[in-house]
């Protein structure tokens, strides 16, 4: 007899039955210890279900709530009784009704006689755990805490605000240094009785019971009065998420749990049914491998990231992120073009035939949603009606992108559009978007309206669109934005083109050898004279010549020849 179990329970007394008699049969006594909020009759009932095993006793009963001091009282009870009862335990292991062995409890009996005097506690100073919560690291041992955390929670925040505007302190008991950690260990017996005996202990307890969760400090902070050999870490393998919730292992955790090699795993969905059934039979193969949590680490920290970030563009329909706190706008890249089809007659399927991408048209028109191919309904459901769109502009972009993962998106946007999605656009790193600032005059210079009414129109156009970019070069801009002048790209049209494919990282893609039809724009320098001459001032189009007439050509210089 070398390993005895301190076992705290409160709930699924028929799997603690289970399990006590699972380290009974391996020859290691049990002390259980009953919540005190369990009912008499079902208490009873427990107690008689296992009076046939010698080595099972029970200890006095406290009523445990978490953050308070009834679990160290639980854990001081059952561990003395322990120590008297059963002289030949050379180590005690504190479990709950809750944990399950993982592997042969033989495998732990060598494991621990070959460390007789090693104490396995998870034990550090606050300032080196990264798992506090609510900021109460060491103001836990530096203020009172009289009330529940969970039934009282009101007068729980107000007394810590009080004590903290009086600069209110308690004085720590000399020569103790606050350590935290998992309530779940393993201790010699000489540390055990060293820390129930002590002289000091009525100066220790009455200090901790007023300390917040002590059951994660009592013993991890005494054990360095007294222990020769501390190996800071826990024999159980409990995993912790972001709010400091135990994670409950259910059946389909069967492999990851053989993975860990750890004896003990905490905390088990009581109908867990092929967990207990596999890992209580003794001829379970784990055996002999040095217990090694890190191995499932990873798989732990990526499912916290996942629950507390979320996967890029995947929203909760019901409860959006706060702004700027979400995990990627959306979840892959895209290109949006501002100004290409004003000015390309054809531009929409010869970008889909150069580079192979989705093209859609105004996707944020205002008369209704421009799929490609003019279609009325797209992937995920998506239809083209406008005032379902802009209920909510940015989640229709989300949904857009998210559900056509692995095809790229070109769409259509322009001044003529509804603006809701513009700072959206703007602030996205996956967005790939192109400008041709001034274009929207082109269907203005083709139309045949009032004059009057195509100068009230473009001063509207130019306000919007000077808006858009402005949203563009902003500091929060996070888009790989670039912008021409209308002038400076009809200048240059198939380098300017060339870039744009060369930045959407086309696979495969050659040299551009051939451009779309460009529209007509013989008299648009004077249509945007006459603009400025009924007192507006086109300025985002670049510089265009009143007469829009070719620049004169060079003269052929001849060829020097030689007169003799």
């Amino acid at each position: 007899m070398s390993v005895g179990v301190v076992m705290l329970v409160h709930t699924a007394l028929h799997r603690a039955e289970q399990v006590i008699r699972h380290w009974s049969a391996a020859g290691c006594p049990v002390v259980i210890h009953v919540d005190k909020n369990v009912g008499r009759k079902t208490y009873d009932e427990f107690v008689a279900s296992l009076s046939d095993l010698d080595d099972v006793i029970f200890s006095k009963r406290h009523r445990c709530e978490w953050g308070t001091w009834g679990i160290v009282a639980a854990s001081q009870s059952a561990s003395a009784l322990m120590l008297k009862k059963f002289p030949a335990v050379r180590h005690v292991y504190l479990a709950s009704g809750s944990c399950l062995p993982l592997r042969p409890i033989g495998d732990l009996k060598d494991y621990l006689a070959k460390r007789p005097r090693t104490d396995f506690i998870e034990s550090a100073t606050t300032a080196d755990v990264p798992w506090t919560q609510g900021g109460l690291d060491f103001e836990r041992f530096t203020l009172r805490f009289p009330f529940s955390w969970r039934k009282q929670r009101f007068l729980f925040d107000r007394y810590v605000e009080l004590q903290r505007r009086l600069k209110m302190h308690r004085r720590l008991p000399d020569g103790i240094i606050p350590h935290m950690g998992s309530q779940w260990w393993c201790l010699t017996r000489q540390t055990l009785s060293a820390i129930l005996e002590d002289p000091e202990r009525s100066v220790y307890d009455t200090y901790f019971k007023r300390v917040w969760i002590p059951d994660e400090s009592y013993f991890q902070t005494l054990v360095r009065l007294y222990s020769q050999n501390i190996e800071s870490r826990s024999l159980t393998l409990s995993k912790f998420d972001y709010q400091g919730k135990p994670h409950i292992f259910y059946d389909d955790h069967l492999q990851l749990l053989r993975r860990s090699d750890c004896f003990v795993a905490r905390k088990i969905w009581p109908h867990a049914d092929q967990l207990y059934d596999h890992f209580l039979n003794e001829e379970n193969p784990l055996k002999g491998a040095e217990p090694n949590p890190g191995k499932i680490d990873r798989i732990f920290s990526k499912a916290v990231e996942r629950r507390t970030r979320g996967r890029a563009g995947l929203f909760m329909q019901s409860r959006l992120p706060r702004p700027g706190h979400e995990n990627g706008f959306t979840s892959a890249p895209y290109s949006v073009f501002e100004g290409f089809t004003e000015l390309f007659e054809d531009f929409e399927p010869w970008l889909a035939r150069m580079t192979g991408t989705r093209v859609h048209g105004h996707l944020y028109a205002t008369d209704r949603v421009h799929f490609e191919g003019n279609q009325t309904t797209f992937s995920g459901a998506l239809c083209d009606n406008a005032k379902l769109r802009d209920h909510h502009a940015q989640l229709f972009l989300i949904n857009l992108i998210w559900n056509t993962r692995g095809e790229r998106q070109c769409f259509q946007f322009g001044p003529t559009d509804t603006q809701f999605a513009s700072w959206d656009l703007a602030k996205d790193p996956n967005a790939q978007i192109s400008v041709i600032s001034g274009a929207w005059a082109i269907p203005l210079f083709q139309s045949n309206r009032n004059f009057s009414d195509i100068r009230a129109n473009a001063a509207e156009l130019q306000r919007i669109e000077s808006e858009h970019i402005s949203a563009l070069r902003s500091s929060h801009a996070k888009a790989r934005v670039r912008v021409w002048t209308l002038a400076d790209f009809i200048e240059t049209p198939m380098e300017a083109l060339q870039t744009v494919l060369d930045e959407m990282g086309a696979k495969n893609l050659r040299r551009v050898t051939e451009a779309p039809k460009m529209a007509d724009l013989t008299g648009f320098g004077q249509f945007l004279q006459n603009l400025k001459n009924q007192g507006m001032h086109p300025y985002l189009m670049g510089d265009f010549p009143a007469d829009n007439a070719p620049a004169p050509a060079r003269p052929t210089r001849r060829k020097p020849y030689l007169v003799r």
